[in-house]
């Protein structure tokens, strides 16, 4: 074949400072490759005189990316399978990694979501098969749990399923409205795609991760032809693999101060510290009632200093510390099939298919001191004696000793599981020479369900001597607790409710949580249009479409949570078991402990028949029920909610090349118009759960205008303007709630009456196509964002806040002023920043250097949005976009000489923001820090249909490091799930 210029497809993003190599290596290659065009003009003189070589693998992906890129009006970058059923990462989050401006967040070790120019996964919309698709999965509490939003969970998929990634940035009429950073469009292969008729392969792996010392398969398989004439094709293809890790470490969940929850024990006749109360009950010698035996510390200097420091609005200490492990357990399967046929020439008919199943189970083990998050009535902080107390400038905690601790081991059980289903029909007729029709229909549905989701747990209340010391690491601290955690039937046990009570006073009792759930997205999908070429180089483009997209989430609970003890003739003990290996080389501080008692769930299940969904004992809500409700239960309530809408739209698009003198130009000038209809269903505490539907309505006109121009052969100017929309957060929409009607008018719910987020973009950018498959970039990009959303209090009137007349008292009018707490379309902000890209074969180095080559971008954003800072202060505070990491680069080195090829990749984002402000009021965020990954994958050619392959991944054992506070930084979590190695062969058939 004529080899054409590559293009970016393994996108890498870069901090110049953190990578010399880098800089100094490509700086070479231009200076050499400027010379070698000055030695030899004649060369560069004739442009139709090219090499015919033939490239596969790595660098035929890069070659055929590249050339896409080039040839776009717009901004987009592409990532190509190297062959058949062989995409460069495991994982497809992972390889968006690789594009300029994206970056992932990982969920048990694998990318799960991304963010596409500081604008996370709610603001991009992803098609496959050009069918917009939605698939939701669910994870840990701190990875976001059941994702109820419009952020696409990329791990549903196998990578092996697709052949291409194409990531627009900037906006097209005739693409989908929905996105203020990118458009993802994936494609699976097609028959017709091949280059020859009959293909099949096949391909195993064996997986390892180190931490959980543990195996798993991985399989593709791929096969494939074409009949009569390549007049009718078929494919069809399947994935197979299974996951087994551990992810362990350290947590806090929260950090609070000193006067939280009603402030420490204070010592005998102590001054009661500023902000805090002597708890109710308390007598001269205990904290609370005297029954209960919690003594308060003799009045010494050192108590009485240790429990003054402590008791400082400034100073902070974690709210529930604790060591954990997870153990994850995943299945994916991933099936494609496509058959095409041209029953007549100038007709492509295509019906694609897709299955995508991930089965999981994820177990999570945690040992936590229960009350320094905790009021008194549940034996929480008022009860608890300080009995020293160090802490940082900045007013973290350093050290601290403590009596009265209620230790919990608690465990939490899920199975899951995702189905994602897509059949897509696309009709593409050739009207006339200068005409064609395409028709496209189909239907993406996911289904998410975790039918169990059930936490146990065993309790210790009250020990005493309970050490917690970040002087060894503020990330994973040195816990001592004054008893032996592994001992099966110790001090960790059942602490049930007495017979015949409902609650333990000032008490924490043992819990069994029960919260099953699920979430469903389904769109369908019609649309059609015309291009017709009515003179030479200008293309009229008219489409219209509709859809309808359909989310509903559920989740049940019991009424209550705590329970009676053991049951009759069950010891506690059996009850029981253990884990054991924490810490297998992550260097933590000595004296660690490696494992602690934990709940034995099926033998819980039995023992109290959890799961009858009944009463078994007591009254009805009480600690022997084990009914589940949902809409009735004020716990679940919230999450039970549905939205519909239905999108109508057309669009006009016009595609040029032109001349400016001697300047070649193309690109596209045209609008989208979308009608936006919305139901919003939730369910409010009146009446025990009160259904509300809320309708709305909204349009956008969406212009949009991309030009390049090509100023040499190889020079490109590109620019880009659009206005775009993305649709409000599912969650920000939900009518359910409370509300109050008598004393203090006040709601506290969703708002079904947003309008889209909305900006006005503009990018620049220019490309020099310096050498052979060979490209360096720079873009600009700027995004004004007019219409953002964020949650607030502020006061209105009942007729309008959407909600029906019928739920206020007869003798209201609708005109009463409500304190309403919820999301609000509010001014928003502006996003700038750039991008840097290079990539390079290093053909002009002597020897084996010829089949070398670099890849490596850098990222810099830079953005202020206003936030609502609490319910009670209305000034916004202006912080960085959610989800935006400032800085970001990527590299990619390889070798490829058609046999073996060898690939180093590392992944660098800094840290970003996750919630503004954080969670617990005091703090102003909370965040996740910066993350470097490196992966390594090689492989070999043994002969021409049979090749092996080593990968390795997170070969630094990244953590996971989840922060709260700009100014203390506090850890939230810090986890790490080891390093994976595969091993693998594969033969083409």
């Amino acid at each position: 074949m004529t080899a054409k210029r590559p293009r970016s497809s393994f996108a890498l993003t870069g901090r110049p400072a953190a990578l010399p190599t880098a800089v100094a290596l490509a700086a070479l290659c231009l200076v050499q490759q400027t010379a070698a065009q000055t030695a030899a003009p004649a060369a560069s003189a004739e442009p139709n005189q090219l090499d015919t070589v033939v490239v596969t693998g790595l660098r035929a992906s890069l070659e055929n990316a590249l050339n896409k890129k080039r040839t776009s009006s717009g901004v987009v970058d592409v990532i190509r399978a190297e062959d058949l059923g062989k995409f460069p990462d495991t994982n497809l989050a992972e390889s968006l990694q690789r594009v300029p401006g994206v970056a992932i967040d990982r969920d048990a070790g694998e990318g799960r979501q991304i963010t596409v120019r500081g604008l996370g996964g709610g603001f991009t919309r992803t098609r496959i098969n050009g069918l917009e698709a939605m698939a939701s999965t669910g994870g840990s509490d701190a990875s976001g749990g059941n994702n109820r939003g419009r952020t696409m969970d990329f791990n549903v998929f196998a990578s092996e399923l697709f052949n291409s990634i194409t990531v627009r940035k900037t906006g097209q009429a005739e693409v989908d409205e929905g996105s203020l950073g990118a458009t993802i469009d994936l494609t699976t292969g097609r028959p017709f795609d091949l280059k020859k008729g009959f293909t099949a392969l096949a391909s195993v792996k064996g997986t390892y991760n180190d931490l959980s010392g543990k195996s798993a398969p991985r399989a593709t398989f791929l096969i494939a032809d074409t009949f009569m004439d390549k007049k009718f094709g078929a494919l069809f293809s399947a994935a197979y693999s299974k996951r087994n890790l551990f992810e362990e470490g350290f947590g806090t969940v929260r950090w609070d101060n000193g006067t939280s929850n009603g402030g420490w024990c204070p010592p005998q006749g102590a001054t009661i510290a500023t902000g805090t109360t002597l708890p109710s009950g308390s007598t001269a010698t205990t904290c609370g009632p005297a029954a209960q035996g919690i003594s308060r510390l003799p009045n010494t200097p050192e108590n009485q200093a240790a429990y003054q420091t402590a008791s400082s609005a400034n100073n902070f200490h974690p709210r529930l510390p604790r060591y954990m492990r997870l153990v994850h357990e995943q299945e994916r399967l991933g099936i494609t099939s496509s058959f095409q046929a041209k029953p007549m020439d100038g007709t492509l008919v295509t019906l694609d298919y897709l299955y995508a199943k991930l089965d999981a189970t994820r177990q999570e083990n945690y040992l936590e001191a229960m009350p320094f998050s905790r009021a008194l009535s549940s034996g929480g902080k008022p009860q608890v004696s300080v009995l020293a107390a160090e802490y940082h400038a900045n007013g973290g905690l350093l050290y601290g000793k403590y009596n009265a601790v209620d230790m919990r081991s608690e465990q939490r059980f899920d199975k899951l599981y995702t189905i994602y289903k897509q059949p897509t029909l696309t009709v593409e007729h050739e009207l006339s020479d200068t005409a064609k029709l395409t028709v496209l229909a189909g239907r993406s549905d996911s289904q998410f369900r975790n039918p169990i989701q059930t936490t146990t747990t065993l309790d210790a209340p009250n020990t005493n001597g309970y050490e917690i010391d970040f002087r060894t690491g503020s990330r994973t601290p040195l816990i001592k607790y004054g008893f032996d955690p592994a001992q099966v039937g110790g001090a960790l046990t059942i602490v049930g409710v007495p017979a015949g009570a409902t609650s333990i006073a000032n008490g924490l009792p043992s819990e069994i949580r029960i919260r099953p759930n699920g979430t469903d997205n389904r769109t369908d999908t019609l649309t059609g249009s015309i291009a017709w070429e009515f003179a030479d180089d200008m293309t009229l483009k008219a489409g219209a479409s509709y859809k309808k997209y359909s989310f509903n989430t559920f989740e049940s609970r019991r009424g209550t949570e705590v329970i009676f003890g053991a049951p009759a003739g069950t010891s506690v003990a059996s009850l029981s078991t253990t884990i054991t290996g924490i810490g297998k080389g992550q260097s933590l501080p000595a004296g660690t402990i490696t494992g602690w008692a934990v709940p034995n769930l099926d033998a819980i299940a039995s023992a109290y028949d959890i799961y009858c969904n009944c009463l078994k004992s007591g009254p009805a809500n009480g600690p022997g029920d084990f009914t589940l409700t949902s809409i009735t239960n004020g716990n679940a309530r919230g999450s039970n909610f549905g939205i519909e809408e239905v999108d109508r739209g057309w669009y006009a698009q016009l595609d040029f090349k032109a001349r400016l003198g001697d300047i070649p130009v193309r690109g596209d000038i045209g609008t989208r118009f979308v009608k936006t209809q919305v139901l919003s269903t939730g369910y409010l505490a009146t009446g025990g759960g009160t259904k509300v539907s809320v309708p709305n309505t909204y349009s956008d006109m969406l212009p949009s205008a991309n030009l390049t121009a090509e100023l040499t052969r190889n020079w490109l100017l590109r620019a880009g303007v659009a206005q775009v929309m993305t649709r409000p957060n599912l969650g920000s929409m939900n009518p359910g709630g409370s509300i109050s009607t008598t004393g203090q008018l006040n709601i506290s719910n969703g708002n079904p009456l947003l309008q889209p987020f909305r900006a006005k973009t503009l990018d620049l950018g220019t490309e020099w196509y310096f050498a052979k498959n060979s490209m360096v970039g720079a873009g600009f990009f700027y995004k004004d964002i007019s219409s953002f959303i964020t949650s607030t209090t502020i006061n209105l009137p009942f007729n309008q806040t959407g909600l029906p007349q019928s739920l206020l008292p007869s003798n209201f009018t609708g005109n009463e002023i409500f304190s309403v707490r919820s999301s609000f379309n509010t001014e928003g902000g502006k996003v700038k920043g750039l991008e840097l890209n290079y990539q390079q074969p290093f053909t002009f180095l002597p020897s084996f250097g010829k089949n070398i080559g670099l890849l490596a971008n850098y990222t810099f954003i830079k953005s202020k949005i206003k936030y609502a800072t609490s319910a009670t202060n209305n000034t916004p505070i202006q912080a960085d976009l959610i989800n935006m990491s400032p800085r970001s680069w990527n590299a990619s080195l390889y070798y490829d000489d058609g046999t073996l090829m060898l690939r180093a990749s590392v992944a660098t984002r800094s840290k970003y923001l996750q919630a503004v402000p954080g969670a617990t009021p005091s703090n102003d965020v909370d965040g996740k820090n910066g993350t470097r990954n490196v992966d390594f994958s090689a492989s070999y050619k043994i002969s021409k249909k049979f090749s092996v392959s080593l990968e390795a991944i997170n070969l630094t054992n990244q953590a996971n490091d989840l922060y709260t506070s700009s100014v203390r930084n506090s850890v939230v979590q810090n986890t790490v799930t080891g390093r994976e190695v595969m091993v693998g062969a594969r033969m083409d058939f």
